[in-house]
């Protein structure tokens, strides 16, 4: 009878299917490679989700992002899978080089593609294509990485012991699918808020590489040949001397980045339960810039244009109720309490570290003039779509829209068809809304259909556009603002200012018929409007 299972010649890798030859009874054998399983398949969906993150947060558009990188990486998985079976002989061995190297590739990515946007000038110019071939290179290697990890971790727990294929995959999957749901909610609820993205992937890294080399190393030594034990150990031992060196210095990374980014007069840097924020200058007579998630919000040079066209053509009739959703840094509210008139400002922000930071950093409150000390402002933290829902009908006479560009994913239904119509119902008879839309020259689709949007919803629309002057953040810094002013009226509002409020310093009646003429001529008709179902930003 020949024996299905020969001898292994010392040196010689078993063959497959073979028993492994375990220090421990198959019982714990078999738990243990489930528990590195689980542990794998958590990183593995920590890593996507970081590179999710990160992608959206440096280049916007965050359905485009998660779609470029769940797309290659699962492509890139399948790749890994048949790939690997050729290495199910060297099953032990293969899996310790492969946790090692993806350890240190998904442990390093947030660095690396943070430092590639630092220090090549953003995501624009010459260099444009290279940090998305490094994102899309990043996406490749991790995944064929975890793909290959499956068909050799089929291997391993089935020398553990011997079962029907069936069921031996419903345990591999099972335990992969419970530790990708752990990592999908580690993520966003302990990496993410509490270690940031650059110290939460090497965190990660870490636990991979300790679990991977742990598994090999403690449990399938004797499959190993003592060269193959000596190198994998000096590999996990290199892998988890760089990630933890990558750990020490993060901090001065990260403010090495952000001064490359900033410029070197960055005075505030935090991590709000929605999104960073970097306040530049501000003191010393230097102008104040507001960054928010990497892209310039407030320009100290020139913020009150902005502002001034934001509010002040909203203001030409009755103010005494204005509701402004967005503009947790005070600055759309300084313009409104310009105006006579005004009982009451609701501001209603997302983020309550921004609105803290507006009412305690001097450099701040001093450019919104202290406004959250004025007893006329009240402050709400909620999202704006749902305290519009809550808001009775007829409660405002203007209601100011201070949000980020419509291009960004996050934002998109606060320029929907049902936000608009929400936002006709809070207002009175002869109520008008502003609302800030985009850039007209960079994204002139985007800003005819938040026009085209508005008029669905009912309200008659008088969009214009304000040039922006040059300045020095380059890329970051937008090349006009795009506003649509619009009313419950069956005609659009007056585009212009109110007389008997004090004068705009950087906007005429003149200068706003020049900027509608100028919208006008960037005209695209026929566009549909957005909604929740169907957006079209």
């Amino acid at each position: 009878m020949i024996d299905p299972h020969p001898p292994v010649l010392p040196g010689a890798p078993p063959p497959l299917g073979a028993p492994a030859r375990l220090p421990v009874r198959p019982g714990i054998g078999r738990f243990l490679v489930l528990v590195v399983v689980f542990v794998c398949a958590a990183c593995g969906l920590v890593y996507e989700l970081e590179l999710v993150a990160l992608a959206s947060y440096l280049m916007g558009d965050s359905v485009t992002q998660a779609s470029v990188v769940l797309s290659v990486m699962v492509f890139a998985m399948g790749v890994g899978s048949l790939a690997a079976k050729r290495l199910r002989r060297h099953a032990a061995a293969a899996f310790g080089v492969v946790e090692a190297v993806l350890a240190l590739a998904g442990g390093c990515s947030a660095m690396a593609l943070y430092a590639v946007f630092a220090w090549t000038g953003g995501w624009a110019g010459l260099w444009a294509d290279g940090p998305r071939c490094l994102l899309v290179g990043f996406c490749l290697a991790i995944g064929l990485l975890i793909g290959a990890e499956v068909p050799l971790l089929m291997e391993l727990i089935q020398r553990v012991r011997r079962q029907d294929p069936g069921g031996a995959v419903a345990d591999l999957f099972a335990a992969d699918y419970v530790g990708a749901l752990v990592g999908g909610l580690a993520f966003p609820f302990f990496l993410l808020p509490f270690l940031g993205q650059l110290t939460g992937a090497l965190l990660t890294g870490t636990v991979n590489v300790v679990a991977g080399g742990a598994l090999i190393l403690g449990l399938f030594r004797h499959d190993l040949t003592r060269r193959a034990r000596w190198v994998l150990l000096v590999a996990n031992v290199t892998a988890l001397g760089l990630l933890a060196s990558a750990a020490v210095l993060v901090g001065d990374f990260e403010r090495a980045a952000r001064q490359a980014v900033y410029g070197d007069d960055v005075r505030v840097a935090l991590q709000t339960d929605v999104q960073e924020v970097v306040v530049t200058g501000g003191t010393h007579g230097r102008p104040l810039d507001l960054f928010l998630d990497g892209r310039l919000r407030v320009g100290g040079r020139d913020e009150h244009r902005y502002h001034e066209a934001l509010v002040h053509p909203a203001m030409t009739g009755p103010h005494a109720r204005v509701l402004i959703l967005g503009g947790g840094d005070g600055l759309a509210a300084r313009e409104v309490l310009r105006h006579s008139g005004v009982r009451r400002v609701d501001v209603v922000t997302l983020d309550s570290g921004l609105a803290h930071l507006a009412r305690r950093d001097p450099g701040l409150s001093a450019l919104n003039g202290h406004v959250y000390g004025d007893p006329r402002v009240h402050v709400t933290t909620t999202e704006a779509f749902r305290r519009l829902r809550a808001t009775p009908p007829a409660s405002y006479d203007v209601v100011i829209a201070d949000l980020p560009d419509p291009g960004y994913t996050a934002g998109t239904k606060l320029y929907s068809q049902e936000f608009y119509g929400l936002i006709r119902r809070a207002l009175r008879p002869g109520g008008r809304v502003a609302v800030h839309a985009g850039q007209v020259s960079g994204s002139t689709r985007a800003f005819w259909t938040v026009d085209a949007t508005l008029r669905a919803a009912g309200l008659a629309t008088a969009p214009y556009r304000v040039p922006a002057p040059d300045r020095s953040a380059g890329a970051r810094a937008p090349r006009d603002w795009g506003f649509v002013l619009a009313g419950t009226g069956p005609s659009a509002p007056p585009l212009r200012l109110d007389p008997r409020a004090p004068r705009p310093r950087a906007l005429t009646d003149a200068q706003l018929a020049a900027d509608a003429r100028a919208a006008a001529r960037t005209r695209i008709p026929g566009l549909p409007a957005s909604t929740l179902a169907h957006p079209r930003y």
